[in-house]
């Protein structure tokens, strides 16, 4: 009889040791997902080293045109 009332409270410790550890686990993984969606909006976020070199070329460019177009105008009022 004593033999089977520590059976019990010892299958009961290991119960809820269990528990706790599947939670741990459930927890640790849940953290994970979060983790690796955070990786992603980082990564899409992201600007790389050659989308702003394209971009400043491209804002280079604009600029260039719009004083190239200023110069000829100029020159028109100077002529006219």
């Amino acid at each position: 009889m004593e033999m089977m009332i520590w059976n019990i409270i010892l299958s009961g410790i290991v119960a809820v040791l269990g528990f706790m550890v599947k939670g741990k686990f459930d927890e640790l993984d849940r953290i994970s997902i979060l983790l690796n969606k955070t990786r992603e909006e980082v990564a899409r976020d992201h600007v790389t080293r050659a989308e702003v070199n394209q971009t400043l070329d491209r804002l280079a460019e604009r600029i260039d045109k719009s004083i190239q177009r200023l110069e000829v105008k100029l020159d028109e009022m100077k002529k006219g």
